[in-house]
C-alpha cells in the first residue's frame, strides 16, 4: 500500500533526467513540471472517445489520448462525489479521511498533497466545483469555487449554476492567475456531466439515437433521451479541455506540464454511480506529459485514485507523506510493463441513503460485498428525479425489465458477488455460489479482509438516517446543507441525539 523506496529513487532519476532536457525558451526559474488535473463530475469511463464511445463528440480528449497515456485498468476508491474528492487530495482511503460519507467535510489535521506543493513553492489554484471542506480552503493559493443561482429550482434540489452551467468557466481565468516564476499544480474540475440535464445547452446536440446503452437500462425513449442530454454535458466539457490545453500552449508551458484527466465517479444513472460496479468506480484516465510520455501509449496496469497524491509528490521532487494508502504510479508511466498493484480497493458509504459494501478487483476479478443487504441498491436522489429513472419505473409497472435492469429494486440483495471482469464486464452473472469458482471466491474474500484489517476499515456501529425518500427522490428531514462533519454526528450519537433539519420538522 504505501510507497516503496525503490519506486521513489527511480522517480527521482526520472525527474532529474527530465530537468536536464527542458526547452529554454520556457522562461520560469524553477524548472519543476507543471501539473494540471482535472476531474470531470460523473462521467462514466466509457462515454468518451478515446475509450471507444464513436458516437459522443469528445475531440479534445481524442487529442489528448493521442498525445499521450491512457490507462485502461484505473479506478476510484468510492463512486461518490465528495469523498472522492477528499480521498484524491488526501492520499487516503475515505474511511481514513473522516469525510467518507457525502458532504462531509475533510477535517483540520487532514495533510493533502496540495498543501505539500505550497510548502514546496508550487502555486496551487482551484475552478469550478470544489466540494471539500474549509479546512481545504487554503491549501489553495486563488480558488474560484462555482456558483449556485438559488433563484432557481428548490432550493439544495437540482438549482442552476451561474454561467453556462459547466463549472468550467473560470479554468482559464485561473491559468492566467499564476505566477510565471513558479511551477504550478490547478485542481480544474467541471461539474459537467452532473445531474441535472437540461436541453438546449448544446448547438450540435446528440440524438437519443446516438447513446450507446448499457444491458441494465432498458431501450427506452425516456432513457436515450436522458442519455443524450448526459452526452451533450460531456461534449461541453471536452470544449473546456480544448481551450485548457490551448492556453497552456499559448503560455508556452505544454513540454513541463503534466495533464492528467479522471472522473470522480461514474454517470449519474442506475447501478453505475454510488455502486461499485464498473459503471461506479471504473474512471478515464488519461496523462499527457510531453517531456516524459511518447503520445499513443496505453497502459493496462492497475492504478487508483489514490495513487494521484504520492505520483504527484514524487513528480515534484517530494518524498510522498507516509500515511498515504497510495503507490506512485511514476514507474509504470515509464515503463507500462511495471505492475503497481495486484489488486485495488474500492468503498460505497452513505450518499443520500444509506449503504456500506467494499469491493476488491484484480484483472480479471472482481468480488463485493454487500454488508447491508438488507438494503435496495438505490441510486443516488438525483437519479430517481430524473428522466430515465421515471422511465424505469414505468417499465418496471409494466413487467418489461428483465433481471439485470431490476437489480436497483431487489432484495435482499446477494452479501456476495463475484464477477470474471473479462469475460463478464458488465458484470451481470454472479459467480459467487458457482463452485466452480469457490477457490477465487476464497481468495478474493481473504484479498479484502487483508486491506480492511491493514488500513483499519471497520463497520459503523449505527446506520445513518437517509436524506431522502428512496421513492421519490424528495428530502426527508434529516437532510441538513451545509452538513455537519463527521465529529459533529459522532457527537451527537454519542449523546444519543439524532440531527434533523430544523426546517423540515
Amino acid at each position: 500500500m504505501y510507497t516503496n523506496k525503490l519506486y521513489h529513487l527511480f522517480s527521482l532519476l526520472v525527474i532529474c533526467s527530465l530537468f536536464s532536457c527542458q526547452e529554454k525558451k520556457e522562461n520560469v526559474s524553477d524548472q519543476r513540471p507543471n501539473i494540471v488535473l482535472i476531474i470531470a463530475d460523473d462521467v462514466n469511463w466509457d462515454d468518451i472517445g478515446p475509450y471507444g464511445n464513436k458516437n459522443i463528440r469528445t475531440p479534445n480528449l481524442d487529442q489528448l489520448a493521442k498525445d499521450g497515456m491512457l490507462f485502461n485498468q484505473a479506478f476510484l476508491t468510492t463512486s461518490s462525489c465528495s469523498p472522492s474528492r477528499t480521498s484524491i487530495i488526501s492520499g487516503l482511503y475515505p474511511h481514513n479521511t473522516d469525510a467518507e460519507q457525502l458532504a462531509w467535510p475533510l477535517p483540520e489535521g487532514k495533510r493533502t498533497f496540495v498543501q505539500e506543493l505550497k510548502n514546496a513553492g508550487y502555486w496551487t489554484g482551484l475552478a469550478g466545483k470544489y466540494h471539500l471542506g474549509e479546512a481545504v480552503i487554503d491549501d489553495f493559493d486563488a480558488l474560484h469555487e462555482m456558483q449556485w443561482n438559488d433563484n432557481i429550482g428548490l432550493k439544495g434540489i437540482d438549482r442552476k449554476l451561474v454561467g453556462d452551467g459547466s463549472g468550467c468557466d473560470d479554468w482559464i481565468k485561473l491559468l492566467n492567475e499564476r505566477p510565471k516564476d513558479q511551477p504550478f499544480f490547478t485542481w480544474l474540475a467541471a461539474y459537467d456531466a452532473h445531474r441535472p440535464f437540461y436541453e438546449g445547452i448544446s448547438d450540435n446536440p446528440h440524438s437519443p439515437e446516438d447513446v450507446n446503452l448499457p444491458p441494465y437500462v432498458p431501450n427506452t425513449d425516456g432513457v436515450k433521451k436522458d442519455f443524450a442530454l448526459y452526452y451533450d454535458e460531456i461534449s461541453r466539457m471536452d470544449s473546456y479541455i480544448g481551450k485548457v490545453v490551448s492556453e497552456l500552449e499559448k503560455q508556452n508551458v505544454t513540454k513541463n506540464t503534466i495533464i492528467l484527466f479522471i472522473s470522480d465517479n461514474g454517470r449519474a444513472f442506475p447501478r453505475d454511480k454510488t455502486t461499485l460496479y464498473e459503471g461506479g468506480i471504473k474512471t478515464p484516465w488519461i496523462i499527457k506529459w510531453p517531456a516524459k510520455i511518447k503520445g499513443g501509449q496505453t497502459n493496462n496496469e492497475l492504478v487508483s485514485s489514490v495513487d494521484i497524491a504520492p505520483t504527484f509528490m514524487q513528480v515534484a521532487g517530494l518524498q510522498p507523506l507516509k500515511e498515504f494508502n497510495g503507490t506512485s504510479i511514476l514507474p509504470s508511466i515509464e515503463n507500462t510493463s511495471i505492475s503497481i498493484h495486484e489488486e485495488i480497493y474500492a468503498e460505497d458509504h452513505f450518499h443520500d441513503f444509506e449503504d456500506y459494501t467494499r469491493a476488491v478487483r484484480t484483472k480479471q476479478f472482481k468480488y463485493i460485498k454487500n454488508y447491508y443487504s438488507d438494503l435496495p441498491n438505490t441510486p443516488s436522489a438525483d437519479i430517481i428525479r430524473g428522466l430515465g429513472w421515471q422511465s424505469m419505473l414505468e417499465e418496471k409497472e409494466k413487467g418489461t425489465l428483465n433481471t439485470a435492469q431490476l437489480k436497483c429494486f431487489v432484495t435482499p440483495r446477494d452479501i456476495d458477488e463475484l464477477f470474471d471482469i473479462t469475460k463478464d464486464p458488465y458484470e451481470l452473472n454472479n459467480l459467487a455460489n458457482n463452485p466452480e469458482y469457490s477457490n477465487v471466491l476464497e481468495d478474493m474474500k481473504s484479498r479484502l479482509e487483508k486491506i480492511r484489517n491493514v488500513t483499519n476499515d471497520v463497520l459503523p456501529t449505527v446506520r445513518t438516517p437517509d436524506d431522502f425518500f428512496r421513492e421519490t427522490g424528495l428530502p426527508t428531514k434529516y437532510r441538513i446543507r451545509p452538513r455537519p462533519s463527521k465529529a459533529v454526528y459522532m457527537k451527537a450519537r454519542a449523546e444519543g441525539k439524532v440531527l434533523t433539519n430544523p426546517d423540515m420538522e
